[in-house]
């Protein structure tokens, strides 16, 4: 008798460790299911032996109850393979692992760049995307509290790649955008911020120029510096990127009569900072902007199609360097 039971202990051993913790031979074959809100263990037991994600939907349901798991499979889409054991599947489902859509951002986009590419990620729809960053978000990040209410989230968008799960909404990639913004403006630069008697909305505006005027640090830090003395001079700050921003045009150098746009972001009609931030810039350009390198130039010229940014100490030199490379 005795020799009987151990037999079948061992039988039952190998079963379980076969069901449970070996991996499915054969194949892999790659499946995206999705775990409905109330679906308790059983119902997603059968689902799952229906689907060929796993073995045998016995020993799943005998497995959660012995782990205790069976009241913490969480809801989701989630991605299977067919070689999964049921043991992988389930740490799965109980820590919630679910698909995962990896958004990537670029340095310069503004929000309607950034609108198009989740729409055409099939993340969210365009519009879905603008009404969220529409939102006042200042009572849960603070350091939009110095920014104008009537804005959206243009240039805090913190540009970076982030995972979002499946089934995600705007408003859980922007809150991920936004704790990122938050971890990049360090105590060390928000003291600094401090020490110039600036604000994170007037430093974020300066980086959005900069992001999209030049993309070399060392040129950002020195037309920072022909900015800043522009502003202190009350010089209009005559940026072309802030043009382009109001016509949605791409023109390395923006027509005469767009210059006489009347917008709060015209930098040629209205001396001073625009309006809001252009872009959403990266955290080199906002160092730049609190970071000005001083110099003789108060002219700059991207040249066209080269990335290189030409520096004039005096309007002839400037308007001979615009005949030179816009001819």
């Amino acid at each position: 008798m005795r020799t009987i039971c151990a037999v079948a202990a061992v039988i039952f051993f190998v079963l379980a460790l076969w069901y449970i913790f070996i991996p499915s031979l054969g194949p892999e074959k790659e499946t995206r299911y999705e775990i409905e809100k109330g679906m308790g263990y059983e119902e997603i037991a059968k689902a799952l032996q229906q689907k060929e994600i796993i073995k045998s939907g016995r020993w799943f349901k005998a497995y959660v109850i012995l782990s205790g798991n069976h009241s913490r499979l969480q809801a989701g889409v989630y991605d299977f393979s067919s070689t999964d054991s049921i043991a992988f599947v389930v740490k799965k489902l109980t820590t919630g692992e679910t698909a995962r859509h990896r958004l990537a951002i670029i340095e310069g986009w503004n929000l309607q760049d950034i609108a198009s590419y989740l729409e055409a990620q099939k993340f969210c729809s365009a519009k879905e995307f603008l009404s969220a960053a529409q939102k006042d978000w200042s009572k849960e990040f603070v350091f939009l509290k110095d920014k104008s209410q009537s804005l959206n989230l243009e240039g805090y968008v913190f540009p970076d790649t982030y995972e979002v799960a499946l089934g995600g909404k705007p408003d859980d990639f922007i809150r991920q955008a936004l704790h990122n913004f938050e971890k990049k403006i360090t105590p060390e630069l928000q003291q600094e911020i401090v020490h110039q008697k600036k604000t994170i909305f007037e430093v974020v505006i300066m980086a959005s120029l900069l992001e999209k005027e030049v993309s070399n640090q060392e040129d950002k830090e020195t037309v920072s510096g022909i900015l800043h003395k522009r502003l202190e001079s009350g010089m209009a700050l005559q940026v072309d990127a802030t043009v382009n921003y109001i016509t949605g045009k791409h023109d390395p150098k923006v027509a005469l009569k767009d210059t006489s746009i009347d917008s709060p972001y015209n930098t040629y009609k209205y001396p001073g900072l625009p309006r809001g931030p252009i872009a959403n810039p990266g955290i080199d350009s906002i160092k730049a902007a609190l970071y000005p390198e001083k110099s003789e130039y108060w002219y700059y010229l991207s040249a066209d199609g080269t990335g290189e940014t030409i520096f004039s100490k005096t309007l002839d030199e400037h308007n001979a360097a615009i005949a030179k490379h816009f001819r």
